[in-house]
């Protein structure tokens, strides 16, 4: 048997098991003797095992058709691998707001190597702040930029994008995100694939985070990201479902224009505009080849505001496509509204894994619901769902390179971001819209343990309700109690993960060193001052040693440090961090150089080693 007829046997085995446990469930809770709370609490917990279910479905025919159409992406790489005769216009849109200047200059010098002849470049610059316009002015003198600058702020990403299209007539518009750096030939290959169909509005190329060993939730977004651009957006584009993702992606001006520009409702706008695309009858399509590389959150409070501003996105285009299909429901064939819906319902999951969390606790410590299907009957029809389910899933990805290890962590992150998913949710349906937020590109920061208290409330939760069960099965040898412990047990362990990626992280800007027999002196001058931000900007002079004492972050100094002739140099500093433990005989202890005069900036950065 070959690879495809397994996967193809794998995914019917699976979609079998799936129906017999969903009847199962159904019929268990039909007909058991439920009343009052019973009825809800076992009514909650099968909705919250169908929306995953659904999603799981959908997931596993989007694998399916992803082989399927295997043919349909090699017709695609031919195309794009075609040489253009006479190359049509095409304006680079990179927007930006307060990002800083490194990383705007390193998307800027991809992008002005790209060998594609007929492009114009611009830099939508949105900064509000003095210091990021001056730079941004630089930087578009250096680079020979086009800068673009309005006068109204409105819509944030996608009103900056709408005010720009106004003023070009380029064919194509291809937008990156400011931390994007796209391979030489990526418009070479998306323009071939684009003049081949007149009716194409975009085609989206995958994003992929080059940043993966920055931090462990940076190597879980990551991974988060493969699922979804793998087989996914394969299977979406199969069913002319694929939606824009904001970045690396190419549109056809003509359509942009048609539908108004990019949706200005909602902080998705690419999403949101996909949709109006698919509604005129314009096409789209998912290009799965890597020719950009990005920088992902590498820090969980980068990575919550991501996640939020997504889930909150996503569910406000969720009710626009609800509306649609009540009112107009042949703008879309039926595969679209499947694919539309199940990814406008995704960060709907935050009450799915809320309820399945809860019921486990419920009833090991109230026994809520009194009656729980007989173990065996359960597990017969669970066992085959969830093995064959979870082999799917690993199998498939494993084929493209991917571990088992990565990929679960790629779900622990999407797991204890569940109160991100509700909140997002709950503002979303109240019709609050989200700040637009820069996904954090700085290293250092972690969510206060008291802004977490969701997570461990929850996990503390599960623990009281594993002892009492244990408690309860030793008095009533009740083999449902086993069942129940196992999932708070399991949920515990996955809601401990949230400390294992709240990490500090330190750039390797502030691990460069002054060793400590250097240090003469120190005298502390302030010490009530707030906690530094981790960026090596902020200081002309970033060092680190060991002293005795711990010392407060943000604490001001005066340091006599010597040089490689004995002499003092004399500077003001702040501690920017401290190790949280003391080793060799002192705290690790960074510092930011606050105030001296350039000759001594200059000996000490000779000073500083790696």
């Amino acid at each position: 048997m070959n690879k495809k007829k397994l996967i193809d046997s794998l995914i019917l085995f699976t979609l079998v098991a799936v129906m017999v446990y969903v009847i199962t469930r159904a019929v268990l809770v039909g007909y058991a003797d439920y009343t009052g709370w019973d009825r809800f609490s076992a009514l909650g917990l099968l909705l919250a095992e169908l929306f995953v279910i659904f999603h799981g479905v959908g997931y596993t025919l989007n694998i399916y058709r992803a082989y399927k159409s295997r043919g349909e992406k090699e017709k695609m790489q031919e195309l794009a691998s075609k040489p253009l005769g006479k190359e049509p216009s095409v304006a680079i849109f990179v927007a930006a707001r307060h990002e800083p200047k490194e990383v705007l200059e390193e998307t800027f010098i991809s992008i002005k190597n790209l060998k594609y002849k007929n492009k114009s470049i611009y830099f939508l610059d949105d900064s509000s702040r003095a210091t990021y316009k001056k730079e941004a002015d630089q930087l578009a003198k250096e680079l020979d930029l086009k800068i673009f600058r309005r006068k109204d702020r409105h819509g944030a990403k996608a009103g900056i994008i709408n005010d720009c299209l106004k003023t070009i007539d380029s064919k194509y518009l291809v937008v990156f995100d400011a931390d994007q750096n796209p391979l030489p030939e990526f418009l070479n290959r998306v323009v071939s694939v684009m003049e081949s169909d007149q009716k194409l509005a975009f085609l989206q190329t995958p994003q992929f985070y080059s940043n993966v060993e920055g931090s462990q939730i940076a190597k879980a977004a990551a991974f988060q990201q493969a699922v979804f651009y793998e087989y996914i957006c394969e299977g979406k584009s199969s069913q002319d479902a694929m939606f824009c993702c904001g970045t690396n992606i190419i549109f056809r001006k003509k359509a942009l224009d048609q539908v108004g520009g990019l949706d200005e409702s909602t902080v998705t706008e690419d999403f949101a505009t996909s949709f109006k695309f698919h509604q005129r009858g314009w096409k789209s399509l998912y290009y799965n080849h890597v020719y950009a590389f990005g920088m992902g959150p590498e820090d969980l409070v980068g990575y919550f505001r991501q996640q939020y501003r997504w889930a909150n996105g996503t569910i406000t285009v969720f009710k626009k496509v609800l509306k649609n299909l009540i009112l107009h429901p042949f703008s879309l064939k039926i595969k679209q509204w499947v694919e539309y819906l199940l990814s406008s319902s995704y960060y709907l999951i935050g009450f799915a894994l809320f309820g399945l969390m809860l019921f486990p606790i419920f009833y090991l410590l109230f026994d809520v619901p009194s009656f729980f299907a007989k173990p065996e009957v359960y597990l017969l029809a669970f066992l085959p769902y969830i093995t064959l389910s979870l082999s799917v899933f690993y199998f498939v990805l494993k084929e493209r390179n991917y571990t088992a290890g990565d990929l679960f962590k790629g779900q622990l992150a999407g797991f204890i971001s569940f109160p991100i998913y509700l909140q997002a949710a709950v503002s979303s349906f109240f019709g609050r819209k989200a700040t637009f937020g820069i996904t954090s590109k700085a290293k250092g920061s972690f969510v206060s343990y008291f802004k977490l208290w969701p997570q461990i409330l929850l996990l503390f939760l599960n623990y009281i309700a594993i002892v009492w069960g244990m408690n309860r099965f030793i008095y009533q040898r009740d083999p449902a109690v086993v069942i129940n412990a196992f999932w708070a047990f399991y949920h515990l362990l996955l809601l401990s993960s949230v400390f294992y990626f709240n990490e500090r992280i330190i750039p390797k800007a502030f691990l460069k060193k002054i060793t400590k027999e250097r240090i003469a002196s120190y005298q502390v001058l302030e010490t009530n001052r707030p906690k530094p931000e981790l960026n090596s900007r902020n200081w002309p002079v970033c060092f680190a040693t060991k002293l005795p004492d711990r010392l407060k972050e943000g604490t001001l100094l005066m340091a006599k440090v010597k040089n490689g002739e004995g002499e003092q140099l004399i500077f003001d500093a702040e501690v920017t961090w401290v190790s949280s433990r003391k080793r060799f005989g002192g705290y690790t202890t960074g510092f930011g150089v606050t105030k001296a005069s350039s000759e001594i900036i200059t000996q000490l950065r000779k000073l500083v080693k790696k």
